[in-house]
């Protein structure tokens, strides 16, 4: 089977307590498809944030001295930098125009996944409370609405160290582990690998990217079909922490 990514088109603007799940199937039935065995669904974690009510509005901030001397030397506002603060536990680095964090969650990302894009004015959406529970969740009532099983993964847009441009990385996940481990397989020249792990969430998450855009495209949903992964990756308790270093490999923190 050939791989397709199919952008979910239609899905409304999603407010809190918003049944995402039931937008998702009904723009799928929108545009003549239906949820098949296997299928992956990627969604942004705007969406998630919006559905579950997970959004902060700047103006409540109270900056801290902290946050004013960091929008000194950042550029943003203090009541941004306020918000990376209280999702962070930890300031790892500071640079003209961003601070780079280790999340509450364990991600070591910019701004601590803050995101001012695609809501309203002077309100932000941190990363959710907990990625993996919202990708269990939407994806148990989707098994139960279709029969299907399937995969989803929450998306999130993060840059790379040494490397200019943000992609699609995967922050949660359920029913699929995100890490494949081909060490002990065989290469073409019949050599054995050594310490090769796949990233499968962050390729699929990125692949989604493609067609999710970052502007005013619109597509909150990504659907994946025709990944042929083998059946020892599905797993209905499947996290998204084997993705996250441990900080003492972590050869690149101060």
């Amino acid at each position: 089977m050939p791989l397709k990514i199919t952008g979910i088109t239609g899905i409304p603007f999603i407010k809190k307590g918003d049944p995402l799940d039931e937008f998702i199937l009904k723009a799928l039935s929108d545009i003549d498809m239906e949820i098949q065995e296997d299928d992956l669904l990627i969604i942004a974690e705007t969406a998630i944030a919006k559905e579950e009510g997970h959004i902060i509005d700047l103006k409540d901030l109270k900056p801290s001295p902290r946050a004013f001397e960091l929008a000194e030397k950042t550029g943003k506002e203090p009541e941004v930098v306020e918000a990376i603060l209280q999702e962070s536990v930890e300031v790892i680095k500071v640079g003209p125009d961003f601070i780079i964090s280790e999340t509450k969650h364990g991600f070591v990302c910019a701004n601590a996944g803050i995101d001012e894009s695609n809501v309203d004015d002077g309100l932000a959406t941190p990363i959710p409370e907990n990625p993996d529970k919202s990708a269990s969740r939407i994806r148990e009532k989707i098994m139960e609405k279709t029969g299907k099983e399937i995969s989803v993964i929450i998306s999130d847009t993060q840059g790379r160290a040494f490397r200019e441009g943000a992609v699609g990385v995967a922050i949660g996940i359920s029913g699929l582990e995100p890490l494949w481990d081909r060490s002990g397989e065989k290469d073409l020249y019949n050599r054995e690998l050594k310490t090769t792990a796949i990233a499968v969430a962050d390729e699929l998450a990125a692949a989604a990217s493609i067609v999710m855009g970052q502007a005013d495209e619109g597509i909150p949903v990504v659907l994946i079909r025709g990944v042929n992964y083998p059946n020892m990756l599905k797993n209905d308790s499947a996290n998204i922490k084997p993705l996250i270093r441990p900080k003492k490999y972590d050869v690149f923190r101060p």
